[in-house]
């Protein structure tokens, strides 16, 4: 009898031990992975946003990051990513009305915010003076025909009637993120950066800024596009809308679409 009852009792633990495998075993064959360009402004927040996704689906996110101009021009030559999270509304609606993207897919994720920065305390003053009076001879700013930032930095240069009597002084990256090496680096002694790249949850951003008006540039709708029609890709962009999300996106100073 009590052979009997231990006979039983291993092959009840048997029996899970074997379900538990196959069920490990199922998790990993389903899980998958997808190819999402990122502007290169979005680094900070879509890195933890990819870390939380990841955690609660399983699946796997390959983050390519770029300047939206270079991403589109890769899209369009057939570059394999099943996501877009461009810097503006432009690209995207680009690629929706060539077909490309999938239609009605396309959403507003992020809303950015262009300011002049400086690593230097009180090299910036609040109100951005320093671009007439200050003695620099750099100013870095994003590429305009490939970045929305840069295009943003040429907005407010022309506002203030700067743009003709700096051009010798601006110094261009590629997209954002390079513009933002430019300064953080010292090569340049100012410059044009996304507000989050110097921005982070509970603390106040280091050296000296301008916080741009928006009514001197047109408004930075960053939109996500679906380019792949499959079940991660949409539950990724699904999480994008989260309050879990949204908060994240927050934090690194975009403004909630």
């Amino acid at each position: 009898m009590r052979e009997m009852m231990l006979y039983r009792e291993h092959s009840a633990w048997t029996g899970i031990l074997t379900a538990a495998l196959m069920m490990l075993g199922l998790s990993q064959a389903v899980a998958e992975e997808i190819r999402v360009a990122v502007a290169s402004n979005f680094t900070g927040a879509i890195k933890p946003i990819a870390h939380r996704f990841q955690m609660n689906s399983g699946h796997k996110l390959k983050l390519i990051f770029g300047s939206t101009g270079k991403h589109y021009a890769q899209i369009i030559n057939g570059a394999p990513f099943d996501v877009f999270l461009a810097a503006d509304s432009r690209r995207p609606q680009r690629l929706e009305g060539e077909g490309r993207a999938l239609p009605g897919s396309r959403f507003t994720y992020a809303v950015g915010k262009l300011v002049l920065w400086s690593p230097v305390k009180e090299y910036v003053d609040p109100e951005g003076q320093v671009l007439q009076h200050g003695q620099y001879y750099h100013l870095a700013i994003a590429n305009p025909k490939l970045a929305p930032y840069g295009r943003a930095a040429q907005e407010i240069l022309q506002a203030k009637g700067l743009w003709d009597g700096l051009r010798k002084r601006i110094v261009r990256g590629e997209n954002i993120a390079q513009a933002y090496q430019f300064v953080k680096s010292g090569n340049a002694e100012l410059g044009f950066v996304a507000y989050a790249q110097i921005k982070r949850r509970g603390q106040t951003p280091e050296g000296s800024l301008w916080m741009v008006p928006q009514a001197l540039y047109t408004p930075i709708e960053q939109q996500a596009v679906l380019l792949k029609d499959n079940s991660v890709a949409r539950s990724f962009l699904a999480f994008m809308r989260s309050h879990e999300a949204l908060q994240i996106i927050h934090d690194y100073g975009y403004d909630k679409p």
